[in-house]
């Protein structure tokens, strides 16, 4: 479900964007005197896109590692072949700078002297076009898909402008008495869960300092983690309130949504537990006080832009296999296994009275 103003609606297009690489890729030819070289294929595409919205603006979010065949043609007319892996392309090399691409090249044609000069050839300028196409990738994506998650806020409600009659002077205007009224509000709790390759106290640094919030959110923050003080994630989108801090296990905050489907004055309790172990660190997101109809939503959304967040910038995670609460209704008690030792000293006993039975009574004679 999404509304109005929501802000961390999100559309998964990873087919989309395998498909985008695929076609747009084997586009690129470059040719120098008798040279050439051009992408052949993209073999493979590996890795997660997706676009999001945050307070009415659009982020693009992805990391995929791209695999592709390139092809040659030599001044003597030879064909040249090889591979071409581009371990990362992603939103933080393409539109934050944070890093430069990195190549992984293999030659597969045997190697001759007109061969080299294509293979350098391609090392020299397919970079440069495959760069563009790579500042191409976010914009289409954006313009392709942005419209099915961008809200219009045609529909928002603006304030009256009825003049408010005059009050005479001297006329002490009656204020009548408001009755507030507390409705109930049914709520949920969710459970998300992830273990990264890191340790305890570099993650919760990430998810509480101010400075490195950002880095995973892509958004403003404002994050002073003492109890009593305030938060706020994701450009506002979420906002809170310290309520403890055990560093590096445990973090306990307020939390809502700056949400009209929020109910307003509604806090739920987050509780962020970090679990080290020798190789890793478990993280456990305990989210208490969903309101009822939000909470798949909710957390898809942890999922999405915490858990995601972290591995955007670089965080390994863990595979943790779901867990099943086990039923408290009693297991009936198993029947003990038959002592098939037993019954086969039994039998054997049987049989030998038998072959006695039948044999004495020759001797006897």
């Amino acid at each position: 479900m999404s509304s109005p103003n929501w802000h961390w609606k999100s559309k998964h297009v990873t087919p989309w964007a395998k498909s985008w690489f695929e076609r747009e890729l084997t586009t690129i030819i470059i040719e120098e005197g008798d040279e050439k070289v051009s992408v052949a294929q993209v073999t493979d595409v590996d890795g997660d896109v997706e676009l999001g919205q945050r307070k009415s603006k659009l982020i693009t979010i992805y990391d995929c590692k791209v695999v592709l065949e390139w092809v040659g043609t030599a001044s003597d007319g030879s064909e040249v072949k090889g591979t071409l892996t581009i371990p990362e392309v992603s939103h933080e090399i393409t539109l934050d700078g944070l890093s430069d691409y990195v190549y992984e090249w293999a030659l597969t044609t045997a190697s001759s002297p007109a061969v080299d000069a294509v293979y350098s050839l391609a090392k020299k300028r397919l970079p440069a076009a495959l760069e563009t196409k790579f500042a191409e990738f976010p914009v289409v994506l954006t313009d392709t898909h942005g419209k099915d998650i961008t809200v219009s806020t045609a529909n928002s409600t603006e304030p009256s402008r009825v003049s408010t009659p005059s009050i005479p002077s001297g006329v002490k205007p009656a204020v009548p008495a408001v009755k507030k009224v507390e409705k109930a509000i049914n709520t949920a709790t969710i459970k998300v869960e992830c273990s990264f390759m890191a340790s305890a106290d570099d993650l919760f640094s990430l998810l509480t300092d101010e400075k490195r919030i950002p880095s995973w959110t892509r958004a403003p923050a404002q994050s002073n983690p003492t109890p009593g003080a305030k938060f706020s994630l994701f450009g506002g989108g979420v906002i809170g309130t310290y309520k403890s801090l055990q560093s590096p296990k445990e973090f306990v905050q307020t939390w809502a949504l700056s949400n009209p489907n929020w109910p307003s004055g509604h806090d739920a309790i987050l509780t962020t537990t970090l679990d080290q172990s020798s190789d890793s660190t478990k993280i456990t997101w305990n989210l208490v006080g969903v309101p009822k109809g939000q909470e798949d939503e909710t957390e898809r959304n942890i999922q999405g832009y915490y858990v995601g967040g972290l591995k955007s910038i670089g965080y390994v995670p863990v595979f943790i296999e779901t867990r099943s609460t086990p039923s408290s209704r009693p297991s009936p008690p198993s029947k003990p296994a038959p002592d098939f030792s037993r019954q086969l000293v039994a039998g054997l006993v049987a049989l030998m009275a038998l072959v006695a039975a039948v044999i004495i009574p020759y001797f006897s004679i």
